[in-house]
């Protein structure tokens, strides 16, 4: 495109044009047949009639190993699991809430067999006390109470 005349004047320059140079064609390779990694090779069988097959050889593929499912599936087997600690667990709470209870138990019978000695001990005590040093015998009279007077 040429520019816009815009009132003033411009020394024209040169169009140069260049055409392409067409390039020297590649020398081909030697083509060498090469049997690739994954491709087996062909072969050709010869049938007993006489008639010829050619093909691929392909090795029949080793089926994977069948893995051996366990007869039970693992879920099953922890939550079994679980349900036999839980009952480890329950059956320790059941034996702790029994020796608590026993303590407990073993602890009233001690004091109410302290009381019961030293209330022995101070029975013996109070009556020895009494009769050893020579006892005040008191009469009691049967006293007649009439009309708000004593009479005895």
């Amino acid at each position: 495109m040429f520019p816009k005349n815009t009132g003033h004047r411009h020394a024209e320059q040169a169009v140069t044009i260049h055409q392409p140079t067409p390039l020297a064609p590649y020398p081909a390779a030697p083509i060498v047949p090469v049997q690739p990694a994954g491709v087996p090779a062909v072969t050709s069988i010869v049938l007993p009639d006489g008639r010829v097959i050619t093909g691929y050889a392909i090795d029949p593929g080793q089926p994977e190993p069948v893995t051996a499912k366990p007869v039970v599936s693992r879920a099953a087997v922890n939550i079994a699991l679980g349900g036999i600690g839980f009952g480890a667990v329950c059956g320790g709470l059941v034996l702790l809430t029994t020796f608590i209870a026993a303590l407990a138990a073993l602890v009233q019978q001690l004091i109410i067999l302290a009381a019961v000695i030293f209330g022995g001990w101070i029975a013996v005590q109070v009556l020895t006390t009494c009769r050893g040093r020579g006892a005040t015998t008191v009469n009691i009279r049967k006293a007649v109470i009439k009309r708000n007077h004593f009479h005895g």
